[in-house]
């Protein structure tokens, strides 16, 4: 488990913090957004989104459906493996709305992986 990259986007008062991360199997996977969860107590939402091999799965933490597609759209677009997105999100107090929360994941994510 290998951190590879940050990002973050304040959209409206609303703060997202995007990690990625060199990962071998789903335990690392688990121990990661664990270790996140307690890091970040205060955050609303932390979404997230893997490929490992041929097993690929994304984790919406209660956001609006589709929103967070964008994460496993990134890694599959740049062909990448062994791979774990997460996106950490603090509300603001504004609602986005499902088009705007959608880009900004998306956006979060795709910083991670700029070359």
């Amino acid at each position: 488990m290998k951190k590879l990259n940050e990002s973050y986007i304040e959209i409206k008062k609303s703060k997202f913090i995007g990690l990625i991360y060199e990962v071998h199997s789903e335990e690392d996977v688990n121990e990661i957004i664990e270790s996140l969860k307690k890091e970040h107590k205060k955050a609303r939402h932390i979404v997230f989104a893997y490929k490992i091999d041929g097993k690929e799965k994304s984790h919406a933490d209660k956001e609006p459906s589709g929103t967070t597609r964008g994460l496993l759209d990134i890694i599959k677009m740049k062909d990448l493996n062994h791979t774990l997105i997460v996106v950490i999100r603090y509300f603001g107090g504004t609602l986005l709305g499902s088009g705007p929360l959608t880009r900004t994941y998306t956006k979060c994510a795709a910083l991670l992986v700029k070359e």
